[in-house]
């Protein structure tokens, strides 16, 4: 049975919580491509990013904010916690192709304090 795009980020975001980041080979096709555009890189195909992963000092944990998305096309927004008290803020891109993930598009930012001057226009959240 083919697994729907929602359980595929949702496999991914369990594996990577786990830190079983052999399970990503399941969820990615061999030939999938990821882009984190802030830093400039893109990693290509899966010999790639299991170094890239399996380098990482400490994998984050990830807390799903929100997961949306149909057929091919699937947004998370999601909590990154790397253990130091440093949190990210993080949207997902999630493209796939026959249940699988085809491409990755990652923005990370950290929140910031909003200005003072819009205080008279804005709800906090």
């Amino acid at each position: 049975m083919e697994r729907t795009g929602r359980q595929v980020v949702e496999a991914l975001v369990a594996t990577l919580n786990a830190g079983e980041i052999g399970g990503m080979d399941d969820l990615f096709h061999d030939d999938a491509v990821m882009e984190w555009p802030q830093s400039g890189e893109r990693i290509v195909g899966a010999a790639n990013r299991r170094a890239i992963y399996g380098a990482f000092p400490r994998l984050p944990s990830i807390s799903p904010r929100r997961l949306t998305g149909e057929g091919d096309m699937w947004v998370l927004q999601a909590d990154l916690d790397y253990g130091d008290g440093d949190p990210y803020q993080t949207v997902f891109l999630f493209e796939l192709r026959d249940g699988r993930i085809a491409k990755e598009t990652a923005y990370w930012t950290k929140p910031f304090p909003a200005p003072a001057w819009r205080a008279a226009w804005v709800e906090s959240i």
